[in-house]
């Protein structure tokens, strides 16, 4: 990692390779494919005068085929937070964080720590200007936003190492039995107490298995194969 405050490593950092498909990458954050499509590629729309075209929001770590770093699995689980209750602009998500970089010069701010403070703050209000957002809109906004971002770790360079997905589309409560992190099984989903793979396990089950067995079989309980099924099945 660079010396320079709020500078991104260089491509050499697994957490900046290809890593995720859309499908993916759309299924461990809980969005619509589309919607990070869009988020990632852009995407065209009709005016009067023709059509038009939104430029992307997040900088994929490849582009064809399209594939998704862990960073930008984290960018995209950020930006979720404004989608959930509050829609996608994507013109006033992209001014807001034009704005906020500009002013406090963060490379893609949406990777940085700097959102619990500052940074973030003058996004939010940003964004809530643009959208023409309530003042009981804004709170309710930062709340979300806050519960989205206590799901992201940061190491000393303060930038993500690991992402603790929310284990269904609803917002819930504090569970942190899965993670994603770009050193344990490739990046994908993992129950956390032990590094087992939630995909394997509901594979497993598919397959006719049974919970206590599996339950055995990897020394884990039957709230963590239960757990593990919920994320990779209601996706």
């Amino acid at each position: 990692m660079p010396a320079a405050q709020g500078k991104i490593a260089t491509t050499t950092e697994i957490r900046d390779q290809p890593a995720y498909s859309l499908a993916e990458g759309s299924r461990y954050v809980r969005l619509p494919v589309a919607t990070l499509r869009a988020w990632v590629l852009g995407r065209a729309y009709p005016t009067a005068g023709g059509a038009r075209h939104f430029q992307p929001l997040v900088r994929p770590a490849r582009r064809r085929p399209p594939q998704l770093s862990f960073w930008n699995l984290i960018e995209a689980h950020v930006l979720r937070s404004l989608r959930t209750d509050h829609g996608v602009s994507l013109r006033a998500l992209r001014q807001a964080l034009t704005y906020a970089q500009r002013e406090l010069q963060v490379d893609r701010l949406l990777l940085s720590q700097e959102l619990c403070t500052g940074a973030g703050q003058l996004f939010l209000d940003r964004y809530g200007e643009l959208i023409n957002l309530s003042a009981s809109g804004q709170l309710a906004m930062r709340r979300l936003f806050d519960q989205h971002l206590k799901r992201v770790v940061w190491d000393g360079w303060k930038f993500p190492v690991r992402l603790y997905p929310f284990l269904t589309a609803e917002l819930p409560a504090e569970d942190r039995s899965i993670a994603i992190d770009p050193h344990i099984a490739f990046g994908r989903p993992v129950l956390v107490r032990l590094g087992i793979s939630t995909a394997v396990l509901a594979d497993r089950m598919d397959a006719g298995e049974g919970v206590e067995d599996l339950a055995d079989d990897y020394s884990l309980t039957r709230a963590e194969i239960e757990q593990a099924v919920l994320y990779e099945r209601t996706a």
